[in-house]
């Protein structure tokens, strides 16, 4: 969804903390908590005083720290709920306090209970996990360039291949109230598989929304029918749905932002999103957990095979051996939080809402959390939670490196871009004996080797490269917290042909080759770039949406072609574009922050002189432009823009090496 991708780097951590949020006790009233003393348990949540003893200043602060309106946490052992609670306002405007009912929009959590629809067909006999996926669509066709067939195994563990994998990411208050099919809704939301389904992993809401229609198919009824029949029914979630009903919009948790100000409920399109328009309670999913825990049992009623359940329970993607990432279903992030423990975890964040739940199989143990903003708070109260119950054991010894030869740095060497996050490109160099990373989210790192897939930064970050089908490097997954790397594999962008018109020694040559390398700005006929030739506004707009790398997500692919034209007089998509347009569109996009005392000459209009002062001041500029040792510049801003000088702008503006990329 769109919120996990704004706020999975940890560097949206920032969010105020002068909002003083109460906790709620049992009987509903606003309470004062103390600060914890406890210490730390090693045999796991077993009483339930204990574990709100340890809950209840953790909320405290976590909700004040991120502005948190209101919360509930339910923690589950040994199939039973050892505690559920709310705390603060499910609405602080009318003053009501969460509680186990308070329903809650879940977001991606729904993507586990569409691996669980699809593993009750599996086990049926009615769905294989291995064929290919056409098999189940009904007639619906998913275009396939790769000739490996898409399985309901790829789209369970994130790794369909496709190429736009947030293009049914689709979040509007035009959308409430209103019936939208999932299978209209495809005609227009089609991605493509481009690489080998199984080979890379990307967090993919497409799959599980194509996963969820495979169930629609087979079962012959609406996703929402067969799972209120077969799953919602059969656990006793009776609070629990898929679309956003009347009811459901009534009885349902306020939305707030990142400051605790009210915002409106946003409604999904299709209607019922497989992938995350899940709504439920505490008590509801306390019986989710306790199932997952029984191996799939629930109350003597068995709702899926232990089979099926200890796959949605085993990790089967890895970066490396030592780094998991998803199960059917689930995910890993931030393995190092686990302590060493088997724990797998699913959050799902939508515009004012966020959850999490995570599962230890083998110490038996669940909790569950919700509440009202999009922030990740969440990831902190596991971290306690891991800490406080399931600590590290004995000490991690320290890595051991291997030098990298100049010959063998080869093999790793080009850009990379993200396979989820377009926006997001890598540059990995050489230089003595590492390998050298420059990225747009963390800057720049230096690469030890462990082992020959396998690297660290100088911080303990893990780089995990992975070969394709050839034996060739292809992929890297980081796990640098403070970015956003690892919400997929990084691939290895393919550097095309040179044009025949583009001379070696020309100044623009790298900044061309890099956008038709990453499929941004290519030829303009045959083998020919047309480097001196001049471009339309609505050409630029085009090539500048794919170079700032946000237009695979739908919902903010419309809003960007907004806003790149704001304040520019008389925008005309078939007339040329001049080189402070361009400025101007680029900058609305980029929001570079002025840095030098650049001072303009020569003509430039006033509507475009701030946005060109800032770019120029960044080092946005294009080779022919030269800054004054007074600095002065002449941008020659009323001259129509070239193709040449557009590359070199965008590369500048939206390539690996420009901080901080715009969230």
């Amino acid at each position: 969804m769109r919120k996990i991708i704004r706020n999975t780097s940890l560097a949206v951590l920032l969010l105020s903390a002068s909002v003083v949020t109460a906790c709620t006790a049992s009987n509903g009233a606003p309470t004062s908590v103390p600060v914890s003393t406890e210490k730390v348990s090693l045999e796991g949540p077993l009483d339930g005083k204990e574990v709100e003893a340890f809950a209840d200043p953790l909320f405290a602060d976590k909700m004040k720290k991120f502005n948190t309106v209101g919360s509930n946490f339910v923690v589950v052992k040994d199939g039973k709920v050892v505690l559920s609670k709310g705390y603060g306002y499910a609405n602080k405007e009318k003053n009501i306090p969460v509680d186990k009912d308070t329903i809650f929009q879940i977001g991606s959590v729904t993507k586990s209970f569409t691996a669980l629809a699809a593993m009750q067909l599996v086990d049926q006999g009615k769905v294989s996990m291995t064929q290919d996926i056409q098999a189940y669509l009904g007639g619906l066709k998913v275009p396939n360039t790769t000739g490996k067939p898409l399985t309901m195994f790829d789209l369970l563990t994130y790794s369909s291949g496709v190429d736009l994998p947030d293009i049914v990411t689709d979040f509007s208050l035009e959308h409430l109230n209103k019936d939208i099919p999932m299978k209209g809704y495809f005609n227009t939301h089609m991605p493509t598989v481009v690489r080998p389904p199984g080979e890379a992993y990307t967090y993919d809401n497409f799959g599980f929304m194509l996963a969820g229609y495979a169930v629609e198919s087979v079962s012959g009824m609406p996703y929402s029918q067969y799972m209120e029949k077969n799953v919602f029914k059969p656990l006793g979630m009776n609070k629990t749905g898929v679309r956003l009903t009347p009811e459901v919009l009534s009885n349902m948790a306020a939305h707030y932002g990142p400051n605790g100000e009210l915002q409106p409920t946003i409604g999904f399109a299709p209607s019922e999103k497989p992938e995350g328009s899940m709504t439920s309670t505490g008590e509801d999913m306390a019986k989710y957990l306790i199932m997952h825990l029984n191996k799939g049992v629930f109350e003597g009623k068995e709702i899926v095979s232990k089979k099926s359940i200890d796959l949605m329970h085993t990790y089967h993607i890895f970066a490396d051996p030592t780094i998991p990432i998803t199960t059917v279903g689930f995910e890993g992030y931030f393995n190092n939080l686990m302590n060493g423990q088997h724990v797998i975890l699913k959050g799902g964040n939508v515009p004012g809402h966020s959850s999490l739940i995570a599962i230890l199989p083998e110490r038996n143990t669940a909790f569950y959390m919700s509440y009202n903003n999009d922030s990740m708070m969440s990831l902190e109260v596991y971290e306690a939670f891991m800490n406080h119950y399931f600590p590290k054991t004995g000490k991690t010894q320290p890595s051991t490196y291997m030098p990298v030869s100049e010959q063998a740095a080869q093999a790793y060497i080009g850009l990379y871009k993200n396979t989820r996050v377009h926006a997001l490109r890598t540059q990995i160099s050489y230089a003595d004996g590492n390998l050298l990373m420059e990225t747009g989210t963390t800057g720049k790192h230096t690469l030890r080797m462990v082992h020959p897939l396998l690297f660290e930064d100088e911080a303990g970050n893990k780089m995990a490269f992975k070969k394709d089908e050839s034996g060739n490097i292809a992929y890297f997954y980081y796990t640098n917290p403070k970015g956003l790397d690892f919400v997929a594999h990084a691939q290895k962008v393919k550097m095309k042909a040179a044009f025949s018109d583009v001379p070696n020694d020309s100044l623009f040559k790298s900044y061309i080759d890099n956008l038709n390398g990453l499929d941004i700005m290519g030829a303009k006929s045959g083998d020919r770039f047309d480097p001196k030739g001049t471009m339309t506004q609505g050409e630029f707009a085009d090539v500048l949406l794919r170079a700032h790398g946000w237009h695979t997500i739908s919902d903010l692919f419309e809003g960007n072609k907004k806003q790149m034209i704001v304040g520019i007089p008389n925008y005309q998509s078939a007339s040329p574009i001049t080189r402070q347009m361009a400025a101007v569109m680029i900058q609305n996009l980029k929001q570079a922050a002025p840095g030098t005392n650049v001072k303009l000459i020569g003509k430039t209009d006033s509507w475009a002189a701030e946005a060109i002062t800032a770019l120029v001041s960044q080092g946005i500029v294009d080779p022919d432009t030269k800054v004054n040792s007074d600095q002065t510049v002449d941008f020659r801003s009323t001259q129509n823009l070239s193709r040449q000088e557009a590359s070199a702008l965008l590369d500048k503006a939206f390539g690996y090496y420009t901080l901080p990329i715009k969230l």
